[in-house]
């Protein structure tokens, strides 16, 4: 730029005529041209300066460009981090479906082996799926899919070691955990009568016994199942595992086989079966034991769902004293509801039922129940309480007075009544019945709340002539059995 205006000054002084003065422009000094070629030389440097010297209002809408163009960028950095993350979710897929790929290819090359290995390959084969399906339950269905349990099922007639068969069993007993189609499939292939034949072995082993039972817990959860089992003799092995205590069986298999006969009892055709093992006064004697005590009373609830179990329960012996004693558990609330649940039903179905039980003391037991109890329980005990009133109430109207037939003979006019006198005569007899059926009943209550009263008295370890106010006296002569919850 330098050159240009140099050349431009020299064809300017050509121009000019010889022996003029010379000027370069009108008004413009050396000193002059200088400055404006020094400030011309450094014009980008001047610009930068003034823009900072511009006032902070004036210098914002640069800086408005700025933050939009900063906006761009952040947008296009989520845009490639979305894109980034899209690769990494597709890698992520692309590794799931290599690794379900690699599981189906191993769980292929294990049943392969177990149809086609023989001896302790065999058995290993078996031990694989057992490990394989304790915790996936994909890997249940697919093994059960493949082909599995046909084989694990054959397995059971096996003779020789009774490892052998034990991994069969558990391996079984791992694909059916929460998987009904497997659970019925292991009973179509004929699991169940295999099983009972290994029991009838002579030289069986607790361990394989132990897996049985196992075995006829899981598969008698379902229901369809129950009736298949029930009827094929493994109520009868499971009821010898409670009763004769056989040496050798742990305390999990004891409660495994407790639990397997409340799932089989839910089923009222197994009830025929239960009874034909004395289960019910076992099961009545065991109440204490409060390792199996609600269970055991869980199992009584299903049984006196029939009328073959309610009679069965009725003639044990110190049936009632027992469940009676089970009502007192404040300990214990789930064993309170289900001994509320028995006594209803059986008080509910047969009065000798209910005689027996206001013979045994149970009516002071109620009140106090329907008082303290929880709110189930308080129901059914109010529930018994009517029964009860009701079959005293028939008691005592049986035992009333006789009502007299009227006299034939004689004359007319003292012999006959007339319609209003008898009318009159049998309402007054009537009335006579109800008043002493009102007093039966009132009597009842007294009696109740009194020893009520006693109980909640030693309970608290009060003195023994604690003597009750005279509004609790007065509650006591006032109370009626309406005025007893529902």
């Amino acid at each position: 730029m330098a050159k240009y205006r140099q050349n431009d000054v020299r064809s300017f002084v050509l121009d000019r005529p010889a022996g003029s003065h010379f000027r370069l422009w009108p008004g413009l000094s050396g000193a002059a041209f200088r400055r404006k070629l020094f400030d011309t030389m450094r014009c980008g440097v001047s610009r930068h300066r003034r823009d900072d010297a511009r006032s902070p209002d004036q210098q914002r809408p640069m800086k408005r460009r700025g933050s939009k163009s900063g906006r761009g960028s952040e947008r296009l950095s989520e845009l490639l981090n979305l894109e980034a993350a899209a690769d990494v979710g597709f890698d992520e897929s692309e590794a799931e479906a290599k690794r379900k790929t690699l599981i189906l290819d191993e769980l292929r090359r294990v049943v392969k082996r177990l149809q086609f290995e023989e001896g302790e390959k065999k058995k290993d084969a078996a031990g694989d799926i057992r490990r394989l399906a304790k915790q996936d339950a994909e890997a249940r269905v697919t093994l059960a899919m493949l082909g599995a349990i046909p084989t694990l099922v054959g397995m059971l007639d096996a003779e020789g070691d009774s490892h052998f068969q034990i991994q069969a069993l558990y391996a079984l007993l791992n694909l059916g955990i929460g998987n009904d189609m497997n659970k019925a499939a292991i009973v179509k292939a004929g699991a169940i009568h295999k099983m009972l034949k290994l029991i009838e072995t002579p030289d069986k082993s607790p361990s394989l016994s132990e897996a049985i039972v196992a075995n006829f817990l899981g598969l008698s959860a379902l229901d369809e199942n129950k009736p298949v089992i029930g009827s094929s003799g493994a109520i009868s092995f499971l009821s010898d595992i409670l009763q004769k205590g056989e040496l050798g069986f742990t305390k999990q298999a004891k409660q495994d086989s407790l639990r397997a006969l409340f799932n089989l009892s839910i089923s009222l055709c197994n009830i025929p079966q239960i009874l034909e093992c004395n289960l019910v006064q076992f099961l009545l004697n065991s109440l204490g034991d409060m390792d199996i005590s609600e269970r055991s009373l869980s199992i009584l609830s299903n049984i006196v769902s029939s009328p073959e179990g309610r009679k069965a329960v009725g003639s044990a012996q110190e049936a009632y004293p027992i469940l009676i004693d089970v009502l007192n558990w404040t300990d214990s609330l789930g064993c309170q509801e289900k001994a509320t649940y028995i006594l209803m039903l059986m008080a509910h179905k047969a009065w000798w039922d209910r005689q027996a039980m206001i013979d045994a003391g149970i009516a002071s037991t109620l009140l106090e129940l329907t008082l303290l109890g929880t709110t189930l329980a308080q129901k059914r005990a109010s529930r018994i309480l009517e029964c009860l009133r009701v079959d005293k109430g028939k008691q005592v109207r049986g035992a009333g007075p006789a009502v007299s037939a009227p006299l034939c003979g004689g004359s007319s006019s003292t012999g006959m009544r007339s319609a209003g006198e008898m009318s009159n005569s049998k309402e007054a007899e009537e009335e006579l019945m109800m008043s002493e059926e009102s007093r039966a009943v009132k009597q009842l209550v007294q009696q109740s709340l009194q020893n009520n009263m006693r109980r909640i008295v030693k309970r608290a370890n009060l003195p023994q002539d604690f003597a009750p106010s005279d509004h609790f006296k007065s509650l006591i002569a006032s109370s009626t059995s309406k005025s007893l919850p529902l």
